[in-house]
């Protein structure tokens, strides 16, 4: 495998794109492989890397159907409902607490 170009920050050449970026643009890398990444400088820790994709060769966004749109509204309820108290707790439940905050709250008073 061949190393690919490591460009610093705000450096990268007209016609590559991040993945966001592409999408901002109604496109998507379309099975393309990496073209290069870009460093961002961080104090005290790692580099942040962000992978490179070609403008030209990236595809468009396929479109939403009915199909996708009603799956897609599923699966966020499924996130919003509590599997406590079976209630939708209006936002998505966080993984740490794995309730709704009333919920989890409740039992952190129960057990002090």
């Amino acid at each position: 495998m061949a190393a690919i170009p490591v460009y610093r920050w705000r450096l990268a050449p007209d016609g590559l794109a991040t993945r966001r970026q592409l999408r901002a643009i109604g496109l998507r890398p379309g099975g393309q492989d990496v073209v290069a990444q870009i460093e961002r400088p961080r104090r005290r820790r790692s580099p942040l890397i962000a992978y490179l994709y070609s403008i030209e060769q990236a595809k468009p966004v396929r479109p939403m159907t009915p199909a996708k749109r009603v799956a897609l509204a599923k699966a966020n309820a499924a996130r919003r409902t509590c599997p406590q108290c079976g209630r939708d707790a209006g936002y998505v439940i966080p993984p740490s607490l794995g309730t709704c905050a009333s919920c989890a709250y409740l039992e952190e008073q129960r057990t002090a």
